[in-house]
């Protein structure tokens, strides 16, 4: 007898679009967020401020883990993340400051 596919599940197809919904909605929320940051970086090397802001970023990186725990997502998995998109965004700072 033949092993049903995972193609035929209407359960695990239920979820995987779930999914695929929820994957399209970040890119296109990082999206936005990137085009806002690339104005914040435009502001910022046209009134001569440092592409980065450890304050500020200390204070996104807290307030996330709160709100990572409040939400049962593992708050260093956010931490990374996050990390990953500030560095990101400094790199563009910095290419808009001519650095």
């Amino acid at each position: 007898m033949a092993q049903p596919q995972p193609g035929d599940d209407k359960v695990l197809a239920g979820y995987r679009k779930s999914i695929d919904n929820i994957d399209a909605a970040i890119v296109h929320m990082l999206a936005e967020r990137f085009r806002i940051t690339q104005a914040v970086g435009e502001y910022k090397a046209k009134v001569t401020l440092p592409p980065a802001d450890p304050n500020r970023e200390k204070e996104q990186i807290a307030r996330l883990r709160r709100l990572a725990e409040e939400s049962e997502l593992d708050p260093e998995f956010s931490e990374k993340f996050l990390r990953f998109i500030i560095d990101e965004v400094i790199r563009h700072h910095e290419r808009a400051r001519g650095s």
